[in-house]
């Protein structure tokens, strides 16, 4: 109960830190399913909060990827797709101006934003928006 008390865990996750204490004959699967059906674990609570702590600093594929090493998978997992696609680009904006803040004069300095940006999981397409600068920077 106190993994639960601190913060969301996936089910992967919760059993792996369990079976360091499980003794021989204790059926953790059981133990897992109990809380799934008394609504303590929940993968879509785990989904969520995880989203939430990493979506302002990293890019689609890399919450996707880390999503899937959680044991995250299915239909949920296409909704949450589907739901970071739509702010992704802003998403990578605010990375990109909260490192660097200024576009790009050469092509070493644009190449170094780039990796940068494709580093923390953000697509190509959002990274090449980012590097435009921001949309206030066109109404100057």
């Amino acid at each position: 109960m106190r993994y639960l008390s601190l913060r969301e865990h996936s089910r992967l996750e919760l059993g792996r830190k369990l079976a360091r204490y499980a003794e021989e004959g204790d059926d953790i699967e059981a133990l897992l399913d109990f809380l799934e059906k008394n609504n303590w674990l929940s993968q879509e609570r785990f989904a969520e909060s995880l989203i939430n702590r990493k979506a302002s600093r990293f890019g689609n594929s890399r919450v996707m990827a880390e999503l899937k090493s959680h044991g995250v998978d299915g239909d949920a997992l296409s909704d949450i797709k589907a739901e970071l696609a739509e702010s992704e680009t802003a998403r990578a904006r605010e990375v990109w101006q909260r490192k660097f803040g200024r576009v790009a004069t050469d092509a070493a300095e644009r190449a170094k934003q780039m990796r940068f940006l494709l580093q923390r999981g953000f697509s190509q397409r959002a990274a090449r928006a980012a590097m435009q600068g921001s949309p206030d920077d066109d109404e100057l």
